[in-house]
């Protein structure tokens, strides 16, 4: 082998070694970009996750909307923010609420009961409410101080 092949083959060599570089620097470079889109749509999805939440205890607390309906909406709000949330004894109430009512019809199949079947539906809802209406009541105070806390008091 000649020397100048040598050569040619050394400098390309280090062509292509700097090519992959190049290569690895720019996917390096998208993989950066995604995870910072990434944390920024997860911010965004707990930002309006905890917009949701205030306006739903909110109303809680001011007996505007069914106790149920709204315990039933924070488990999901709280469940999409951290699920461990549920175990904090300031929130189990909505897991309890949802595990009692999971039966229930909902949405289109609660149009397809009879009305003697809606009923029984309702009085199992309402009898639910007045039973834990205090702790409802708390929990969803104790939303509200959540989500003044946030991020700090997710723990």
């Amino acid at each position: 082998m000649s020397v100048a092949v040598g050569w040619s083959l050394v400098v390309l060599a280090v062509l292509v070694v700097a090519g992959l570089v190049g290569y690895a620097w720019r996917l390096w470079r998208e993989v950066q970009r995604r995870e910072a889109a990434q944390r920024e749509e997860i911010a965004r999805a707990h930002r309006n996750c905890l917009e949701s939440l205030e306006a739903i205890a909110t109303a809680m607390l001011g007996d505007q909307v069914d106790l149920v309906e709204g315990a039933l909406r924070c488990k999901v709000l709280l469940d999409i923010i951290d699920p461990a949330l549920l175990e904090r004894e300031d929130f189990k109430v909505f897991a309890e609420i949802y595990r009692r009512t999971e039966h229930l019809h909902t949405h289109s199949s609660r149009q397809d009961l009879s009305a003697k079947q809606r009923f029984a539906e309702d009085r199992e809802r309402i009898a639910l409410q007045e039973e834990r209406y205090a702790s409802l009541h708390e929990a969803a105070r104790q939303v509200l101080v959540f989500k003044r806390e946030w991020p700090s008091g997710s723990q």
